[in-house]
């Protein structure tokens, strides 16, 4: 038979024909950056270069030829790598009663092939299922807060909740979340956002006043402490030579009352030369 089958070039065509498609059904290429997801008519069988966690690409992967039974089974490849998913731009109403426009996205990795098989069969019906609840996430949480949240530190407390919901209902479908954030939360235009702006403006015009008040209280009591304490120095050194302590006095009441404010010595009073405010001046003085 085989030597009829080389005596016959064209059976000897066809059947290396059929031998190299067989060949080519039966081996795969999987890629370091994908899983394998062997399948059997509907039916889970194995995974091809799965994820776990520590890998590293080009080091500990099971990437490479992919041998499979031809026709019985089939190879579907799944992304190993992070993925994104955005959910659809809508507007939550939040506890002070305003439209906010939010747009957010998350970062996912498949981890569990089986899971998501079964569950819900191709990456993009998981993308999906994962929009969808995202969104339901952010307008549950944004919803039982105000506006001004996410313009304080209190925004990552938030990030941390919608990450939370949107992990454990990742987790059923063989992904875990990686990260979530929001791209973008804006008032609409027009009259809410101009009233949002004045509310926040008047906010720190409050705020401000209450530092300055604060600050003045704090410069009386401080300037008030020192002048005591200057006080008390001046009492303590003077009292060491009372005499001298008049004649100082005496000179600076000269020279705050014999001068004009601009020191050119101007000023006209007229005095008893017996006055005693002036004896400082008179012989022995």
């Amino acid at each position: 038979m085989i030597q009829r089958l080389f005596a016959n070039p064209v059976a000897l065509s066809l059947t290396g024909l059929a031998v190299i498609v067989l060949l080519a059904m039966s081996v795969s290429i999987t890629p370091e950056t994908k899983q394998g997801l062997i399948t059997s008519y509907g039916q889970y069988k194995r995974t091809v270069n799965p994820y776990r966690a520590g890998d590293v690409l080009g080091q500990s992967t099971q990437a490479g030829l992919t041998f499979r039974i031809p026709f019985y089974e089939q190879i579907t490849y799944i992304d190993k790598r992070i993925q994104n998913v955005e959910m659809a731009p809508q507007e939550v109403l939040s506890t002070d009663q305003l439209q906010v426009q939010v747009n957010a996205f998350a970062r996912y990795r498949i981890n569990d092939t089986k899971e998501m098989y079964r569950t819900v069969r191709t990456e993009e019906a998981l993308n999906a299922r994962l929009a969808e609840t995202l969104g339901s996430s952010v307008r549950n949480e944004l919803g039982r807060r105000s506006f001004a949240t996410l313009l304080s530190a209190e925004r990552g407390q938030v990030m941390a909740n919608i990450r939370q919901q949107l992990d454990a209902e990742a987790k059923k479908y063989g992904a875990t979340i990686i990260d979530v954030r929001i791209k973008r939360a804006d008032l609409p235009e027009g009259t809410p956002l101009n009233s949002a702006y004045d509310r926040m403006r008047s906010a720190r015009e409050q705020e401000r006043a209450t530092i300055e008040a604060e600050g003045r209280k704090d410069a009386q009591l401080i300037r008030a402490e020192g002048e005591a304490e200057a006080a008390r120095i001046y009492a303590q050194s003077y009292g060491k030579d009372p005499e001298f302590y008049d004649f100082y006095r005496a000179m600076q009441s000269y020279r705050t009352t014999f001068r004009k404010g601009d020191g050119q010595g101007e000023t006209n009073v007229i005095l008893s030369p017996n006055n005693d405010y002036l004896r400082k001046f008179r012989n022995g003085g």
